[in-house]
């Protein structure tokens, strides 16, 4: 009898597991299969010049995001799934994660504006900025953490499709030349505040959470809790986001442009595990099963060297399936991003999914607050010497992306993990 009971448990953890995965694969194909559908148009029509001043836009606007996140999204996840049984602890971590969003968030527009009204870089294309920071507010509202720690992310499916869809359609109707760039951050930040919009209606209403005005040692816990997670997505920015903004900063419009175009297929190609990722980090945090994972890592490994290899070859077609034209130097840095590919998927799955779901976050964060400074170093020192360009850049996400597996991997084995359970 206890044996039948086990085994019901384990195929109803293995069938709730599925559905997230095919949910969140879904959301995740929509949200960087749609982008990228309208990418072509969007270099064809802007030009490398005002695509790359779109593109070192969000990237700026990203640190705001970053920091409107906090860390929420990784540690946020853990707490709902743990307490999801109790109703009461339930609206008191809903409640006190969504406050907290929200301070952050008008404290990041408060800094924003200091920026567009008091720098002149920024201050020359301010409507650009503050248009873009639209998709920070969406970000902010969009409890995504709580859809994962519930693991009810059949609904971010069916949300994202809608508001990524309205996106693409209007990108199409209405940026017709270069002077319409104004247009792309206005319609993104429309779809994102859509989607927001949508996720908390479903919250409310059909999953009946309720809110409540939480206590200040509840919203001083969480922020505690996050603060770890907060630090470990600065770093992550550090050697990933900051490229964008850097070479915008260090060259001009047209070099971003090139980067940016094969950032942003190295992007969709490192996303694409990203439901892996977010379907398994709330259920080892709960289950604790080793094993599973185990197989699962092999398996993610082995598709990704595959792909890899396939996207070298095929690194000019899609360079040009995207740009309209062969950028010589838009293939060079994609085949570089795709060495980086056999390193980070697997550094991905063995973070939070493992080393953080198991008990140990600090041993995450460290690895990624040690690659972000080794990257920062090399980085100043190349703007120094003036050596700063694209090819060196994604080079150095290659070297940046070796140390945080490296250390990840160190840790594994020193606890023993891979062996836990």
């Amino acid at each position: 009898m206890l044996a039948k009971l086990t085994e019901a448990l384990k195929n109803r953890d293995i069938k709730r597991l599925s559905s997230n995965f095919i949910s969140l694969s879904i959301f995740q194909a929509v949200n960087y299969v749609l982008p990228l559908i309208t990418l072509p148009y969007l270099v064809r029509v802007l030009g490398p010049d005002k695509f790359g001043l779109v593109a070192f836009a969000q990237s700026f606007v990203l640190y705001f995001g970053i920091l409107v996140d906090y860390g929420f999204s990784l540690s946020a996840p853990r707490e709902i799934a743990i307490h999801r049984d109790d109703k009461s602890r339930l609206t008191e971590i809903f409640s006190a994660v969504f406050i907290l969003k929200v301070i952050l968030l008008v404290l990041s527009f408060i800094v924003l504006m200091i920026f567009v009204y008091c720098l002149d870089p920024f201050a020359r294309d301010k409507l650009l900025y503050l248009l873009s920071f639209g998709s920070v507010v969406g970000l902010a509202l969009f409890p995504m953490w709580y859809f994962q720690g519930m693991e009810a992310m059949k609904y971010t499916s069916a949300i994202n499709i809608i508001s990524r869809s309205v996106f693409a359609g209007l990108i199409f109707i209405f940026v017709k030349t270069e002077e319409d760039y104004l247009l792309v951050p206005l319609i993104n930040s429309l779809g994102s505040l859509i989607a927001a919009i949508l996720a908390l209606w479903v919250i409310f209403k059909k999953l009946r959470q309720e809110f409540a005005v939480c206590s200040f040692d509840a919203l001083k816990y969480q922020f505690k809790e996050s603060t770890n997670f907060f630090w470990s997505r600065v770093s992550v920015s550090a050697y990933t986001s900051s490229n964008v903004f850097v070479l915008g900063l260090l060259t001009n419009n047209t070099i971003v442009g090139y980067y940016s175009i094969a950032e942003k297929i190295y992007m969709a190609a490192q996303q694409a595990y990203s439901p892996l990722v977010q379907t398994l980090y709330p259920y080892i945090s709960k289950q604790k099963n080793v094993r599973l994972f185990r197989k699962l890592f092999a398996t993610a490994t082995v598709v990704n060297s595959i792909c890899v290899i396939i996207g070298m070859f095929l690194a000019d077609y899609l360079i040009y399936i995207l740009s309209g034209q062969h950028f010589y130097e838009s293939v060079l840095v994609l085949r570089l991003m795709f060495i980086a590919l056999l390193v980070v998927v697997p550094s991905i799955l063995l973070g939070y999914p493992f080393l953080g779901a198991l008990g140990y976050k600090n041993a995450a964060n460290y690895s990624v607050i040690a690659g972000s400074v080794f990257h920062i170093i090399i980085l100043s020192v190349c703007a120094v010497v003036d050596l700063m360009n694209l090819y060196l850049v994604a080079a150095l996400v290659i070297a940046t992306e070796v140390v945080v597996f490296s250390i990840r991997l160190y840790f594994i084995k020193k606890y023993r993990l891979w062996s836990f359970r």
